[in-house]
């Protein structure tokens, strides 16, 4: 069986870092596109991307560009996924 030549943590966490960066992104872009009447990225395709480690980008995307604030849902899951992944990879560091 092969091992990781480094901690799970440190996959966990570029992981994290890239689906949050493109979450990031995403939250700004559609933003862009529902201030210009553009056709926009669905809320399942945002929802995914932040379960697949996004949320910490996600949530800042929600909070920076204002965007997605007045759905519950958005400001009460991208901020709790946010807090799980978060914490996953800070259990992962101390094991």
């Amino acid at each position: 069986m092969p091992t990781l030549s480094a901690p799970v943590w440190e996959y966990l966490a570029v992981l994290l870092a890239v689906m949050s960066g493109f979450l990031f992104v995403l939250m700004g872009l559609d933003k862009f596109k529902a201030r210009t009447g553009r056709w926009r990225i669905s809320e399942k395709t945002l929802f995914l991307f932040a379960l697949l480690g996004g949320a910490i980008g996600g949530t800042a995307g929600m909070f920076l560009f204002h965007h997605k604030t007045k759905h519950w849902y958005f400001r009460f899951l991208f901020p709790l996924f946010a807090a799980a992944q978060l914490g996953l990879c800070i259990y992962l560091l101390i094991q």
